[in-house]
């Protein structure tokens, strides 16, 4: 058949806007999607042909690209430090990228220059150079959940159930909103102030430090008159709000989330181990700009049945098994608080106790920005818990915890904790605890042993992340401080190892306390920090503050208030 004249002009018309806005779509850029927050490539870098040429479609050369550069404010402080810094001018998709490399050959500033318009639209010095993740983009991490209109909520959520109007000033209230104040930290990260933001994270978790140890090295018995961990909320009503609120955060997951590098790794691992490839052979990721190698093996085996289920056909995009892991890893962590709390307590006090600890998980914003990212961290909470639940069975927590050191190699500063945590008969269960501590971690890691020997998985995981060079610690931002970053490491380990000999007998609260202050610990003195290590120690610190609670719900069978809430002030308690 013939087409006739008019349905061919219409044909080459259409053709024409497609193309034009393919064009368009492919020059603009989105930093925010681009790794390690998404799976974009960023446009290749060309050099042009002389510092005079216009390219195609932009009104500016290289040489005023340059000069537009020398004068915008970042890159003139970095110039106050290093003077001799020269530029190069890069084609970047329809922009001008100008780097200027100090004499030893490295990029010390970044500004990139839009090539229509000539305005700067990024500039970047110091650390942010090298670190996208400094460089507040946003919605590249977590996306809407950043957005007040989600985070805020969530705070009042998290905080609501537990507030005693007439106990303002107890201990549980400012418990509670030290993890919330570390939203102060992420609002400086959002808006690329790093260096306030990582000022603003160790106050916080100095304070949710002392206050676990507080509680694991000295309990007291609380008065009845302390009043109830649930003073006015019905458990009812808790279990309602866990339930809309999980099916909200598995929603929001599956609209609007994008997979970060941390949940491509856990996916291309698993594919790595089904296709009987090794892990730790520098090989890991061919084709993606993405360091995958860096977890334990059983991290990897966490992600296989997901992968196996949605599969990995080598291309960073929806990536539907990180977002299938993510939510299982949060609906683990939910569904083994609420049993916890039953654990813990018997009777309606003990079903109270856990739909508490499962609604402060679903009501906590950092557990949601942590599933939103599909990240990984939320397993090593789950085990962390599971490690909880089996207090009483040494072996079963003596592989949970190896388990998780196997996942993210932290966890292992809980091991000693955890040998001993069996009170009078501590060392027959120290003994089973280590027997099968032992076993899991080696049939979970030597399977995996690179042929350089231990020592290249060592310098590819822990060694790694040991010594990265990262600007979201104190000793990242002060290098000066190296020494004093080895005396706190030795420290923590001492903190670990005392921990597992006094007291030396534990209740379940006071293993949570320790075990929180352990993780903080161990956080504090890394190379590396972020808000996703927030939920390794949540869950401890969530049971150690409310399971010490002699009441946790003022039903009306036991009223908090028989004749209504009585006059004057009522004494702070923890």
């Amino acid at each position: 058949m013939r087409a006739t004249r008019p349905t061919l002009v219409v044909a080459a018309a259409a053709t024409a806007l497609s193309l034009a806005w393919a064009s368009a779509a492919t020059a603009e850029e989105h930093p925010e999607r681009q790794p390690p927050f998404g799976g974009e490539r960023p446009p290749a870098l060309v050099e042009p042909g002389s510092g005079g040429e216009r390219p195609a479609g932009f009104s500016i050369s290289a040489a005023e690209a340059i000069e537009i550069s020398a004068a915008d404010e970042t890159l003139r402080e970095e110039l106050e430090q290093t003077p001799a810094a020269e530029p190069t001018a890069f084609v970047r998709g329809q922009r001008w990228q100008v780097s200027w490399i100090d004499p030893q050959g490295r990029e010390v500033a970044q500004v990139i220059v839009d090539g229509a318009s000539g305005e700067v639209e990024e500039a970047w010095r110091d650390f942010q150079v090298g670190s996208e993740l400094a460089r507040g983009y946003e919605g590249a991490v977590a996306q809407a959940v950043n957005s007040p209109w989600i985070w805020l909520p969530l705070c009042l959520l998290f905080l609501a159930p537990f507030f005693d109007p007439r106990r303002p000033f107890r201990l549980l209230h400012v418990d509670l909103l030290a993890v919330l104040a570390l939203s102060a930290s992420l609002f400086f990260f959002n808006r690329a102030e790093i260096t306030a933001s990582v000022a603003l994270t160790y106050p916080v978790l100095g304070y949710l430090l002392a206050r676990m140890l507080a509680i694991g090295l000295w309990p007291r018995e609380r008065r009845a008159s302390a009043g109830s961990l649930l003073p006015l909320a019905p458990v009812r009503w808790l279990v309602v709000g866990v339930v809309v609120l999980f099916a909200a955060r598995v929603a929001l997951n599956v609209v609007d989330s994008q997979v970060i590098d941390i949940g491509v790794a856990g996916v291309v691992g698993a594919d790595r181990l089904a296709d009987g490839a090794q892990l730790y052979d520098g090989g890991f990721s061919p084709g993606l700009d993405l360091r995958g190698d860096v977890y334990g093996p059983a991290n990897y085996l966490a992600y296989t049945p997901f992968e196996q289920a949605s599969g990995w056909d080598g291309v960073w995009d929806g990536v539907p098994a990180a977002h299938a892991a993510a939510i299982a890893f949060d609906l683990a962590c939910l569904a083994g608080l609420v049993l916890l709390g039953r654990r813990l307590r018997a009777g309606p006090e003990g079903r109270a106790l856990g739909w508490a600890l499962g609604f402060a998980w679903v009501a906590c914003p950092w557990t949601l920005y942590t599933m939103n990212a599909n990240a990984n961290d939320a397993l090593v909470a789950a085990l962390g818990v599971g490690a909880l639940l089996a207090l009483r069975r040494p072996p079963a927590r003596g592989a949970l915890i190896a388990l998780a050191a196997a996942a993210k190699f932290g966890s292992a500063a809980l091991a000693p904790l955890f040998a001993t945590a069996d009170g009078e008969r501590r060392w027959h269960g120290a003994m089973a605890f280590s027997i099968a501590f032992a076993l899991v971690a080696a049939a979970v890691v030597l399977p995996f042993v690179p042929d350089g020997g231990l020592r290249e998985l060592y310098d590819r995981t822990l060694g790694y992340q040991a010594t990265r060079n990262s600007p979201f610690s104190v000793w990242g931002q002060a290098p000066s401080l190296d020494f004093l970053q080895s005396l706190a490491r030795a420290a923590v380990v001492a903190l670990a190892l005392g921990v597992a000999f006094y007291p030396r007998s534990k209740t379940p609260v006071q293993v949570a306390a320790l075990a929180a202050a352990v993780t903080i610990a161990v956080q504090l003195t890394a190379a590396h920090w972020f808000y996703f290590y927030v939920v390794w120690f949540l869950p401890f610190v969530l049971v150690a503050g409310f399971a010490a609670h002699p009441r946790i719900a003022a039903g009306p069978e036991r009223p908090e208030y028989e004749n209504g809430p009585p006059k004057g002030p009522v004494p702070p308690t923890a």
